[in-house]
């Protein structure tokens, strides 16, 4: 396989991006791979290189530990938008989340914002990136 096919391969994924550090985004995670049993999406750290190289320009220091990022066949989602995103691909009840769409994106990321930054203080953080079991090995990307 030529290096083309596999960036168009790449490109067709959705991926989600996390702290990789952080105990809550690591618990959210684990939630997300549990529940992803149709093989929807990937997993990969922020702090990774897959974050880098495919989220390029868009990709931002300020956004590493404060936001997940949902990569989505090149389109590109952050905050509360990435995680309603994902919970209408899980399985149920997480698409039942999808009700807070009905709040403008101002409101709910600025609850968002709010846990982000309290995250570490509340759930903790890691001193290394979590690294997959086995069984998740296809799931994780870096």
């Amino acid at each position: 396989m030529d290096q083309n096919s596999v960036d168009q391969e790449e490109a067709q994924q959705r991926i989600i991006f996390f702290d990789g550090y952080c105990s809550l985004c690591n618990h959210s995670i684990n939630i997300c791979m549990r529940n992803n049993q149709r093989g929807l999406f990937k997993v990969a750290s922020l702090q990774g290189n897959h974050a880098k190289r495919l989220l390029g320009k868009n990709y931002s220091a300020q956004l590493e530990p404060d936001s997940i990022i949902l990569y989505d066949s090149g389109a590109v989602y952050s905050e509360s938008s990435a995680v309603l995103r994902i919970a209408k691909m899980m399985d149920f009840p997480y698409p039942l989340a999808t009700i807070f769409l009905v709040f403008p994106p101002f409101i709910r990321n600025m609850v968002y914002r709010w846990v982000a930054r309290n995250r570490y203080k509340w759930f903790g953080k890691r001193d290394a990136c979590r690294l997959p079991t086995p069984e998740e090995a296809g799931m994780m990307l870096d």
